[in-house]
């Protein structure tokens, strides 16, 4: 049997009893270290051991692993097979499962309290000691004046995404505020893993990294379970009713889109607007060799007209919608359910 040594935290300068480099003495030990990502990326004078350490990069749960959480292995296997005559028949079942899952989220410890419990009042506590945890951390590592910047720009996050045009605007940050106020701010917050940045592309065309504006992006939160304990939003309205999906502006849908795409090995994540920004994409993927235009819809109406003038302007593209409506194959547009992300990608 292998035998695992866990620690919080590593230093390379730390000697075992027999004089060694703990690293090669003994090496029948597998060393599993846990940390604040805060303390490695941007913690200042300590060394890291380059070529020892194989890294693993973790996020929150995502909505398939909620399901096999909550004991619906039957029903991951419907969506790993693209069972869509099944899924059909218990749509409305699926779209329960995901109202959940906008609220619980991803983070281990709410899906664990969630399954026991079934508690949403003790969930948010978790949920908000979390934000409180990131909050601590932020304050221990980073310098005064930058941290009061970086709980500046994680707190404008949800009011920002509310908005018909979820484009990060600094001065809704601070009235005045310029881009360079808060660059460090905002690449501090991407390099701790607690926001994804989507930058604008001007062109649909492979590779996407050559077509991307830096200057122009969008922010969205690491998880959807904190964005509503973020956001302070009841869970009886996340919970209860449609009003997660049909009410602000698509923030909940768009984000939750956001952090199942991230999952997605080798993928990179865009989106687009013309140059008079009269005609938006919610994402543009790239997969392989493949660029794929996404509409995200947080409810049943899907007449858009700017994804059907994208399509048209770029005929080799296939599109895929992701709304509340059953799958569907248009051709040159494919409607998926969004509790089928990220699966419809393996398809």
């Amino acid at each position: 049997m292998e035998r695992f040594l866990y620690a919080k935290a590593f230093d390379p300068q730390r000697r075992s009893p027999s004089g060694e480099y703990f690293c090669e003495d003994p090496r029948d030990y597998h060393v599993a270290v846990a940390g604040s990502l805060l303390g490695i990326t941007l913690h200042p004078g300590v060394s890291f051991p380059v070529g020892k350490v194989d890294m693993l990069s973790l996020r929150p749960m995502d909505f398939r692993e909620f399901l096999l959480a909550l004991g619906k292995n039957n029903l991951v296997e419907s969506l790993d097979h693209g069972d869509w005559n099944v899924l059909t028949g218990i749509h409305s079942m699926m779209v329960e499962l995901l109202r959940q899952y906008y609220f619980v989220g991803g983070m281990p410890e709410a899906v664990n309290l969630y399954v026991a419990t079934n508690d949403p009042i003790e969930v948010r506590k978790v949920q908000q000691n979390i934000l409180l945890a990131y909050r601590d951390d932020i304050s221990k590592h980073a310098p005064t004046n930058e941290a009061m910047r970086i709980g500046q720009v994680w707190k404008s996050i949800p009011s920002q995404l509310a908005k018909e045009n979820k484009k990060f605007i600094f001065s809704a940050v601070r009235s005045g505020a310029r881009a360079k106020d808060f660059e460090l701010a905002i690449q501090w917050l991407i390099d701790s893993g607690l926001v994804y940045k989507v930058n604008r592309i001007s062109k649909p065309t492979l590779p996407l990294s050559f077509y991307e504006d830096m200057n122009v992006f969008k922010l969205f939160v690491l998880d959807c379970g904190l964005l509503g304990a973020m956001s302070e939003t009841p869970p009886s309205r996340m919970l209860l009713g449609s009003d997660v999906f049909e009410e602000y502006k698509g923030a909940f849908t768009e984000n939750f889109v956001q952090c199942q795409l991230a999952t997605i090995p080798d993928m990179r994540i865009c989106y687009y607007t013309n140059e008079n920004s009269t005609l938006e994409i919610d994402f543009v993927v790239q997969l392989d060799d493949r660029i794929i235009p996404i509409e995200a819809k947080a409810e049943i109406s899907t007449q858009a007209k700017s994804f059907k003038q994208f399509l048209s302007d770029n005929p080799s593209l296939k599109g895929i919608r992701l709304s509340m409506l059953p799958y569907r194959d248009q051709e040159r547009l494919v409607n998926y359910p969004l509790y089928s992300l990220p699966f419809s990608f393996s398809k």
